[in-house]
């Protein structure tokens, strides 16, 4: 069993999982935005590598990306981000679009992100197909390789996602891109459950949870919540930083205090 899958089962409840934009909107910001979710109570925090062209992203991230590669974020320097915040006890896991990882190097890569203490690695754009070589390269370093679900997966491809998956199963609460929305699929239960039925890793549920109502009903049936756009949303409209700090404390607190309400689970 992984570190990363150890996490979840110690957790005995769902784990909130913000996520930011390695170096928006600027490295020294992002740290301070990231230490506020810890201190709002993150179970782990997702960091997403700023790329050009992220096709999963909605508009809100894809903006929050270009403003942090106009100021020069590169792979290494969200790698050095990643280390200093596990270095203070938040768990973090990245989120990387194939072509960086291999601009980079695979190899090389993964050895930085055990190096930093990264325990996973979301990459939306892989296909179950083609995941093998890296998993493995991943997996020599300690490191998952996150793999998604779509409500619009077969049965056999939930289960070969299933066979293949490490760390936790990412399930993407709708067909599109990211960003919040005012509701979710009515059917977004029934299709976690049909993960489960594949799988006993941990299943955590993104793209689109904005709100406390929405985060409370996720964690009645996943194991982890992501709230991505609606941070970086709240970070945008903010005067300054202190203003959006305050801003996402207060967010993250109701989100807390609505998932708190959700009964203990064991994986």
């Amino acid at each position: 069993m992984s570190a990363l899958t150890t996490l979840f089962r110690d957790a005995g409840r769902p784990l909130l999982m913000p996520y930011a934009v390695g170096g928006y909107p600027d490295p020294e910001s992002c740290l301070a935005i990231v230490r506020a979710y810890s201190k709002a109570g993150a179970g782990i925090v997702e960091m997403g590598i700023p790329f050009s062209d992220p096709l999963a992203d909605g508009p809100v991230i894809q903006a929050a990306s270009q403003v942090a590669l106009r100021h020069g974020v590169k792979p290494a320097h969200v790698l050095d981000l990643a280390a200093q915040i596990a270095g203070e006890g938040v768990p973090v896991v990245l989120l990387s679009y194939l072509n960086t990882i291999l601009a980079f190097g695979a190899e090389r890569f993964f050895d930085r992100c055990r190096s930093a203490g990264v325990l996973g690695v979301v990459v939306p754009d892989l296909p179950v197909e083609e995941a093998d070589g890296l998993q493995k390269t991943a997996k020599d370093r300690a490191v998952d390789v996150i793999l998604l679900a779509a409500p619009t997966s077969t049965e056999a491809r939930l289960a070969r996602i299933a066979g293949a998956a490490s760390g936790f199963i990412y399930c993407v609460s709708t067909t599109g891109v990211t960003g919040a929305r005012a509701s979710l699929r009515y059917d977004l239960p029934e299709f976690v459950a049909r993960v489960r039925r594949h799988s006993d890793l941990p299943l955590a549920v993104g793209f689109g949870v904005s709100t406390a109502e929405q985060a409370a009903s996720v964690a009645s049936y996943a194991d982890g919540v992501i709230i991505g756009s609606a941070l970086i949303d709240l970070v945008q409209k903010s005067q300054d930083l202190d203003s959006a700090l305050a801003r996402l404390g207060v967010y993250l607190d109701e989100i807390g205090a609505a998932m708190a309400g959700t009964a203990p689970r064991e994986l």
